[in-house]
């Protein structure tokens, strides 16, 4: 039974149609992501999701409860990381973690998560004087401390820098891997793709696919190319008589080879029956942004 739960969800601010019939359902333990441009509707929606709005049509449900309803014991069991988020400058980051731990029926351990976050060395730290990282990391903790069964994490990593980024995409999949459900918003093509089972992608306010990331590149374009100098003259009929490949092409002593499925398995055997070396070998692949670009008609910036 999925944890969460959208069916036809609509919000409107005044004339403008915010979230159109969005619908889309989450698993227990998985990482499921919501991409979309800025703009559009991802923010309303899990705002929906966390009963700080309230939606004009449709039905929510976050473990078995209503978002808005309920919403009381949803903040017992669901923990919250928002897109823009503040501290008083002079609130230490043991004292922030400990007041939040109040608030809480079955607090994790503060001591413990500030270690699993790398944070343990700057327990005594002013939040003025955490790095942009460091300040990540805490809004996590903050959303990890009252042992949440989900955790929301809308625009995890904007404003890092890019070691930031990938040392805050290691911490998320520990989180999951503890048995936290997590909905992750996003407008970083990477982080899908590395961090996400299944992705819901956003665009005008409308779902316009749902699938794993390789689901979504595939349903697009499952095509490789593959370019390389072989250590010797090879027949090209030789590489053309192979039922995986598509094309074969020659640019100034370059081969390039097109074609679907297990087709760099099947070139790199013949040329190992063949005994010819493929030299300054590269395959190109379609992206998920290339699947986004397909999807809406344009780039996602």
């Amino acid at each position: 039974m999925p944890v969460i739960e959208v069916r036809g969800l609509h919000k409107r601010y005044g004339e403008k149609v915010a979230v159109r019939d969005v619908s889309f359902a989450v698993e227990r333990g998985e990482i499921f992501g919501i991409l979309g441009p800025n703009g559009a509707g991802k923010t309303t929606t899990v705002e929906c999701l966390e009963g700080l709005r309230s939606p004009d049509g449709g039905t929510l449900s976050v473990l078995g409860l209503d978002p808005h309803r309920d919403r009381d014991e949803l903040r017992q069991r669901v923990g919250i990381q928002l897109q823009e988020s503040q501290l008083p400058d002079k609130l230490r980051v043991g004292e922030a973690l400990d007041l939040y731990a109040s608030f809480y029926r079955t607090p994790a351990n503060p001591e413990k998560l500030l270690t699993t976050l790398g944070l343990a060395d700057k327990r005594d730290t002013a939040y003025k004087k955490l790095s942009g990282g460091q300040k990540q990391r805490l809004s996590i903790a903050l959303a990890l401390i009252g042992s949440p069964e989900i955790a929301v994490l809308d625009e995890l990593t904007t404003g890092l820098d890019p070691q930031s980024r990938r040392d805050t995409w290691d911490l998320i999949e520990t989180v999951r891997d503890q048995g936290v459900t997590i909905l992750l918003v996003t407008h970083f093509m990477e982080e899908a793709e590395r961090l996400c089972d299944r992705l819901a992608v956003i665009d005008g306010g409308r779902v316009v696919a749902i699938d794993t990331p390789a689901g979504l590149v595939a349903g697009v374009n499952d095509e490789q190319r593959i370019r390389f100098r072989p250590s010797r003259p090879i027949d090209r009929r030789e590489l053309e008589a192979l039922p995986e490949v598509r094309t074969v092409e020659e640019h100034g002593g370059q081969l390039v080879v097109t074609g679907r499925g297990n087709v760099l398995h099947a070139v790199t055997s013949l040329l190992a029956r063949a005994q010819v070396i493929a030299g300054d070998l590269r395959v190109d692949q379609a992206s998920l942004d290339d699947a986004f670009v397909a999807l809406t008609g344009r780039k996602l910036d």
